[in-house]
């Protein structure tokens, strides 16, 4: 990790706790829209507000380059969502979901694949309790809906392919700026397919309103700049290891706010995640 002290640490715990709330307000939201309306007003909400942002402070809108801002609005943005929207619509909003932050474990592939990243050690412990972790939350012999399910990995994967390859090729550019542009460029995709896919239509309330409000200024926005500002400022591994916090947030938060109580395999595997962030933790702490 570059020394920039415990700020890309505390965006990190930032970034789990919002993106882990984020599947309640998705799970509020497709009782209202599909989710292909439901993506495209949030990443198109979001770009809007970042622009807003931008605009107050007084700051150019120009990127010194297009190109990764493009690709990864394609792939991180509108390929990432619609597929994890579609998981949601083939097989309900509850523990599939989970199956979305199989992500870290391909971005290990990835990134030994293509930035040559090495896991070292006591770093393969907490990998492998951390996916001990996870496959007791996720529990896939009780799975429903394989298609579901599938739809779910593939956005991991894509999610992780495009993780990497902002590391691969890194941007000059600052990061809310790009990460406006990205969102826009992803807008334009998800509004597209929207358009493109007959259904039915939104049921404006002011609780669907809401929200889509919190989902876009919160997670989208506020959840991809920080996502962004983590992989500029941590090892590909670590971003994505530490991501693994998020689906314990989901699992705490459903049963708190939608009753959804976790067994007791969930409630061990949660421990077993815990306990993976903590020793990446002090490992991180230890070689700075």
């Amino acid at each position: 990790m570059r020394k920039k002290g415990s700020a890309p640490l505390l965006a990190l715990a930032a970034m789990v706790l919002v993106w882990g709330y984020s599947w309640i307000l998705m799970k509020i939201g497709l009782r209202y829209a599909h989710p292909f309306d439901f993506t495209a007003l949030r990443a198109g909400l979001a770009a809007f507000l970042l622009f807003g942002l931008i605009v107050a402070q007084r700051r150019g809108l120009r990127l010194p380059s297009y190109r990764m801002a493009f690709v990864l609005g394609t792939l991180q943005v509108a390929l990432f969502m619609a597929l994890t929207q579609t998981a949601l619509l083939f097989a309900g909003p509850g523990k599939t979901s989970v199956l979305t932050y199989t992500m870290p474990f391909w971005m290990i592939v990835f990134a030994h694949a293509i930035l040559r990243e090495r896991m070292r050690g006591a770093q393969w412990v907490a990998v492998a309790v951390a996916f001990l972790g996870l496959t007791l939350i996720v529990a896939p012999w009780r799975l429903t809906s394989v298609a579901g399910s599938v739809l779910a990995v593939v956005a991991g994967a894509v999610w992780a392919i495009s993780a990497v390859l902002s590391k691969k090729w890194p941007t000059r550019a600052d990061t809310l700026i790009f990460t406006a542009w990205q969102l826009l460029f992803g807008t334009a995709w998800l509004t597209a397919l929207a358009l493109l896919h007959p259904h039915a239509p939104i049921r404006w309330t002011r609780e669907f309103v809401l929200v889509v409000f919190l989902s876009a200024a919160f997670a989208t926005a506020g959840g991809w700049w920080l996502w962004t500002y983590v992989l500029a400022n941590t090892s590909a591994g670590m971003a994505g290891l530490s991501s693994l916090g998020i689906p314990v947030v989901a699992v705490l938060a459903s049963a708190l706010q939608l009753g959804e109580r976790p067994d007791a395999l969930e409630l061990t595997g949660m421990i077993a995640i815990g306990c993976a962030l903590g020793l990446l933790g002090w490992l991180n702490f230890r070689a700075r």
